[in-house]
């Protein structure tokens, strides 16, 4: 709306113009367009423990629907293009589905109908606000407790507690499992057929993340799945890289004009570990998740990577600058394209680096990563903090950097 509004003025002013300054005028706008068509501008709008929508389990359908729209408006308003909405939070849904029950952010109790349909409202409403509405998915967490019995009685994790693993205080598919992978296809591509949805988007849960003193036990289908995998971590990383090249292959078949996007955790492997990794000290998503996010951007098995790079520039152990300058080069020449997830909630956090109290620091980042052309634009995490915006860090990116409107790249 916006665009078109700004359209309109400059027509009506190149009324006064010469047919020169008319058609230099009008190149000019090409241009600009152009390169505005390059960027992606986004943000996760997430939803388990309702975090940033709905403001609260309980509400009415009308003021659900009413907090949704106010969340894409805030989108528009801060020039952003993309919306990444969370609709599969934990083994359930935020959309009719055969496969898994309402989403207990919605009405408080998990199974119950809130009567309406978040997902298919979201989608159209993004897209006549001239918005991409991502679906993001979280593949393998059931549950942030551990407590079964708490599920619904129709939840398929009740129906097949041999697919459940419980670890460090809540519950988990077990990724090893042909039938489990199955399943959260299944379950998962139902939005997808629904929904012109212009991508799918998992984050950065695959295994979960190490908790000291706890093993996942996964022995019974590692001694049943596992032969021919020189370890147990060949194995896991191979039913990732399995979900991940099996999700695109069905996107593809099912709507060939979704993307699918992951945004996994910041680091890959240290050089430590492996020569191709970062000058980094970090947790190896490699190594701790079994997530080889390097392999699936130099395979093209993805449309987009996000890595969450959530540190600020020249911290000793993840430098921002020099993981952006990693992922660039691994970007560089792959049909996966490349943005940046920002830490937009860290900014002004007392609890964080003085980096981030810096309100100019998040467009720092935007600054330096204009330098890799392989960086397409950056995603921020998450609606919330783009809402209160406690220092104007994005206040500030928003002026430093969107002066215009610009259109993800496809």
């Amino acid at each position: 709306m916006g665009r078109l509004t700004r359209r309109a003025f400059a027509l009506a002013a190149l009324s006064t113009f010469t047919t020169t300054g008319a058609a230099a005028a009008g190149h000019a706008s090409r241009d600009d367009d152009r390169r505005a068509v390059k960027e992606m501008r986004g943000m996760w709008l997430a939803t388990v423990a309702n975090r940033d929508w709905p403001s609260r389990p309980g509400l009415t359908a009308a003021q659900q629907r009413s907090e949704l729209l106010a969340q894409l408006d805030l989108a528009v308003r801060k020039r952003l293009n993309t919306v990444i909405f969370q609709v599969r939070p934990t083994a359930d849904a935020l959309w009719p589905s055969p496969y898994e029950p309402w989403s207990q952010v919605l009405t408080g109790t998990q199974g119950k109908a809130p009567g309406w349909d978040p997902l298919g409202t979201a989608v159209k409403e993004a897209h006549a606000r001239g918005l991409q509405l991502h679906a993001w998915f979280n593949p393998y967490r059931i549950a942030t407790h551990a407590d079964p019995s708490r599920l619904v009685a129709s939840h398929p994790a009740r129906k097949h507690p041999d697919w459940v693993v419980p670890y460090g205080g809540k519950l988990y598919y077990n990724p090893g499992l042909p039938a489990v992978r199955a399943f959260v296809q299944d379950a998962m591509l139902d939005a997808v057929k629904k929904y012109p949805v212009d991508a799918v988007h998992f984050d950065d849960y695959f295994y979960p993340y190490p908790v000291a003193g706890q093993t996942f036990d996964d022995d019974a289908a590692y001694d049943r799945h596992g032969g021919g995998f020189p370890n147990r971590a060949a194995w896991r990383r191979d039913n990732i890289d399995r979900l991940v090249r099996e999700t695109a292959a069905r996107i593809r078949a099912v709507r060939p004009a979704t993307q699918f996007g992951i945004s996994p955790f910041g680091v890959w492997r240290n050089a430590s570990s492996d020569p191709r990794g970062s000058d980094t000290q970090a947790l190896q998503s490699y190594d701790a998740i079994h997530a080889d996010t390097r392999t699936w951007v130099r395979k093209g098995w993805i449309d987009y990577i996000v890595p969450q790079l959530y540190w600020h520039i020249g911290m000793p152990a993840a430098d921002y600058a020099k993981l952006v300058r990693w992922w660039a080069e691994v970007a560089r020449g792959s049909r996966t394209k490349l943005y940046i997830g920002e830490a937009l909630y860290r900014a002004g956090d007392p609890a964080q680096a003085a980096a981030w109290q810096n309100a100019a620091e998040l467009s720092r980042h935007l600054t330096l990563a204009k330098g890799h052309p392989e960086v397409r634009g950056h995603v921020f995490f998450a609606a919330r903090d783009v809402a209160t915006d406690r220092i104007g860090a994005m206040a500030r990116v928003v002026a430093d950097h969107y002066g215009q409107p610009a259109k993800p790249p496809r």
